[in-house]
């Protein structure tokens, strides 16, 4: 058996995906006539290298926004602390808050305010090790399966225990965002879970940097007619801009130099 050849259609799959290009299983099968395990096993050593994020059917390149949540945490720290800081005069006191899993959200946590009474949700580990440290705010734990990229729990566990939650405001990560589209995610679990913590929210916030605009996921979560609040950079591009406001949301913009 020649090894050169799995090794050469592998480098020319990688290929694709570092110009961005996402890769269908079933295509790649019939074009380098092999089977579709063929293709599947090259996209798990892809993934496992960091160099794709697999999807049903085939894979995602990696992007600022798709890569796995241990990856963003100390990325663009600045511009998610001033989101964060835009988004607390939305939050009333005595809410019980579901912090989704997401780098974005996670800065939340230090900023909340310690005299409203608050009780934080959350389904991912390092958000509720954040609220771990903070003694004023009791923390209810979603739990199942974690899934690694995702930093939480989105498993069928996950969502029974979100859809007995009444939750006041949910803060859902969103992978990506179109005025079109409204937030979508990369992995179809992801996309279900979130789904299920706007249903059982009253009240639903996406905060967002501008890389979420520029992202494409598969998997739908709610149309922006379905989100409250968009907070957004100070710097989004003012068509963008009016163009997610009109879907529905109400936009707040952050200031940069709340993060200073």
């Amino acid at each position: 058996m020649n090894e050169d050849l799995p090794l050469a259609r592998r480098d020319e799959i990688a290929d694709r995906l570092a110009q961005g290009q996402s890769v269908v299983a079933a295509v790649l099968a019939v074009e380098f006539n092999v089977s579709e395990d063929a293709i599947r096993r090259d996209l798990r050593a892809l993934a496992a290298q960091g160099r794709c994020r697999r999807v049903y059917g085939g894979a995602l390149p990696i992007t600022p926004a798709s890569a796995p949540m241990a990856a963003r945490m100390d990325e663009a720290r600045a511009q998610k602390a001033a989101l964060a800081r835009a988004a607390i005069p939305l939050i009333q006191r005595g809410e019980l808050l579901f912090l989704d899993s997401g780098s974005t959200n996670l800065a939340l946590v230090d900023l909340l305010p310690e005299d409203r009474e608050l009780t934080v949700a959350t389904n991912a580990v390092d958000i509720a090790a954040a609220v771990l440290r903070r003694a004023d705010l009791p923390l209810i734990m979603i739990g199942g399966a974690v899934d690694p990229a995702v930093g939480g729990c989105v498993d069928a566990a996950a969502l029974q225990s979100v859809a007995r939650l009444n939750v006041d405001r949910c803060f859902v990560g969103a992978c990506a965002i179109s005025p079109k589209s409204g937030i979508s995610a990369f992995g179809l679990a992801d996309a279900t879970f979130k789904r299920a913590v706007v249903e059982a929210s009253a009240h639903s916030i996406v905060l967002a940097t501008n890389d979420k605009f520029d992202a494409r996921g598969p998997h739908r979560v709610a149309t922006m007619k379905a989100i409250e609040y968009v907070v957004v950079e100070h710097d989004l591009p003012r068509a963008e801009h009016a163009a997610l406001s009109k879907a529905g949301p109400s936009i707040v913009r952050a200031d940069p130099s709340a993060s200073l």
